[in-house]
């Protein structure tokens, strides 16, 4: 799973009172962002005036740079998944630092050149854990790596659902951080040398399974949710997918634990846990020829992610009162005219702000009179 908040890339410290959102109080979108020594911007700031954010230039400008930057404002390791030592600039100061506000609410986050293998985070000036971005910020995201999806392992869509539920639930980031590490310790041990801790596995066990459950839940209520809504959607511009879990797990806690403590000689020869929410996948189908995903052409493909993505945001803000971020990485390339229009009229129905990225302005003309142009060069905006 992607969302720990305390493995080697990141810091986990606590979060102060004064960073933590009142009750009540709806999440924003962007209103300034600053990027330093972040990829090739050595330092770019601008303020979002817009419901569409429009990115364009020539390959190579930075313009996807941005997008990554912006998804680091939520937990895990952004759109691209890269190392952090990757997105450092070449001769810059070894760090870098992306630092947001949405209205009067301060988002930071980045790395130091003396350590750069851990990511920090600051809310409003106060030291947080990555999770902790969850509370503020939600966010999806298409681009064309995601073109992959269904043909290569689970490993992506799992990520790719936990994206979704994180949207839906901030608090199945911390969830996922537990499990994953308690799951690491189980694996240490298990394949160690030293004799089994009996006890000491129950124990570890017990937190893996109390995560479970809530992971499982939290999976569940989101394909449940998002499949009912596609199905109401009917034919349409874009096709529609028909989604299902596999590998989710309507075991109880004990009935969990019980078999993790049966399977462990079984896991200690694969080297590995063989059982749990980590092996969840989610299954796409086409609804109207019932193909299944990784069968489909790659516009097809392209059609049941957008409307996998569009559907959810439209989830995220009936069900969280705020729509969530969406960015789109070089979508519009690859649609006709009349497919770029309805995206453009979609999103604009759903409300989000919208970063989108491409090599020519004219792309974008739909949305003219309600977006902010950009160009992108070598690292530098032009507003």
């Amino acid at each position: 799973m992607e969302f720990s908040g305390i493995d080697g890339n990141e810091t986990n410290i606590l979060l102060t009172h004064h960073a933590v959102p009142l009750a009540g109080e709806t999440i924003m979108a962007l209103t300034r962002l600053s990027l330093t020594d972040f990829r090739n911007h050595h330092a770019a700031s601008f303020r979002p005036s817009r419901q569409f954010v429009v990115l364009h230039g020539a390959n190579g400008a930075g313009k996807t740079n941005i997008l990554e930057a912006v998804s680091l404002l939520v937990p895990g390791r952004g759109l691209r998944r890269a190392a952090l030592g990757e997105m450092v600039r070449t001769g810059g100061s070894g760090g870098f630092t992306i630092a947001a506000e949405i209205e009067d609410i301060s988002l930071g986050t980045g790395v130091e050149a003396n350590v750069p293998e851990r990511r920090k985070v600051r809310i409003n000036g106060a030291n947080a854990s990555i999770n902790a971005l969850a509370e503020w910020l939600s966010m999806v995201w298409l681009t064309p790596s995601m073109d992959r999806l269904f043909a290569d392992g689970a490993g992506g869509r799992r990520r790719f659902v936990d994206r979704l539920v994180l949207a839906l639930n901030p608090a199945h980031a911390l969830h996922s951080g537990r499990y994953e590490l308690a799951m690491r310790q189980r694996n240490k041990l298990i394949t160690g040398d030293a004799p089994l801790d009996e006890m000491w596995l129950d124990a570890i066990e017990t937190q893996m399974a109390e995560n479970a459950v809530v992971i499982n839940q939290n999976r569940d209520n989101m394909v449940q949710q998002l499949s009912q809504r596609l199905e109401s959607i009917g034919t349409g511009v874009f096709a529609v997918p028909k989604i299902s879990a596999q590998g989710s797990s309507a075991q109880s806690l004990e009935q969990m634990k019980a078999a993790w403590k049966t399977g462990r000689k079984r896991d200690a020869a694969a080297g590995r846990t063989l059982a749990g929410p980590h092996r969840y996948d989610m299954i796409f189908h086409h609804s109207e020829t019932g193909q299944s995903a990784e069968r489909c052409s790659t516009g097809e493909q392209k059609a049941l992610l957008l409307s996998t993505i569009l559907t959810h945001a439209e989830l995220v803000a009936e069900l969280r009162n705020h729509a969530p971020l969406i960015l789109l990485d070089e979508v519009a390339a690859h649609l006709d005219p009349s497919r770029r229009a309805a995206l453009y009229e979609r999103l604009d129905l759903i409300g989000s702000q919208v970063w989108m990225t491409g090599t020519e302005a004219h792309l974008f003309d739909g949305i003219a009179s309600n977006g902010q142009f950009i160009e992108v060069s070598a690292g530098k905006l032009h507003l």
